[in-house]
């Protein structure tokens, strides 16, 4: 079953990660076009409207849409000056230690996300320049923020399962 969810888990998160790829590529690409238009303005052409205002929201989409992908892959930042002298039994319950703070910063987060995404809707607050409502942002960047609180849910159940198992291998030997 672990093998099933896993599986489903590290397939969503890679279409997060392709998403939040594709809209650092767009709002890449409209940056160019952007500055282009600002250098030829004398040629009559001129800057995209509101370019901060998408730049700042894809961004914040973008973060939390490649947070899943890091997650499952176990690729956020880790020191291993002393815990590469101990065994993999030692290693895995470092890792449920870690999955359970990451789990506990990434509802943490989304939470906020969610009250703020509630207030900006509530306020009908918009951007701007381009009046678009600010909640929008929040929630697509509280998408990304769920689905990372899922994730850090699951990996504390990895890392535990790790833990208890009879050969116990280290995350490292699996790949």
């Amino acid at each position: 079953m672990r093998q099933t969810v896993e599986e489903a888990l590290t397939t969503v998160a890679g279409w997060f990660a392709i998403a939040g790829g594709a809209v650092l590529v767009a709002i890449t690409a409209m940056t160019v076009v952007s500055i282009t238009g600002r250098e030829l303005n004398w040629l009559g052409f001129s800057p995209v409207p509101g370019d901060y205002e998408l730049v700042e929201a894809g961004t914040a989409f973008a973060i939390f849409a490649f947070l899943p992908w890091c997650q499952m892959k176990r690729g956020h930042v880790t020191v291993d000056l002393f815990l590469a002298r101990f065994g993999p039994r030692l290693n895995a319950a470092v890792d449920v230690i870690s999955n359970i703070l990451m789990t506990a910063v990434a509802v943490l987060i989304a939470w906020r996300l969610w009250l703020g995404m509630l207030d900006k809707k509530a306020y009908q607050e918009t951007t701007f320049i381009l009046q678009f409502p600010l909640w929008w942002a929040y929630a697509a960047a509280m998408t990304g923020a769920v689905f990372f609180a899922l994730v850090c849910l699951y990996t504390i159940w990895r890392s535990l399962d790790e833990t208890l198992a009879p050969s116990a291998q280290s995350p490292e030997q699996e790949r």
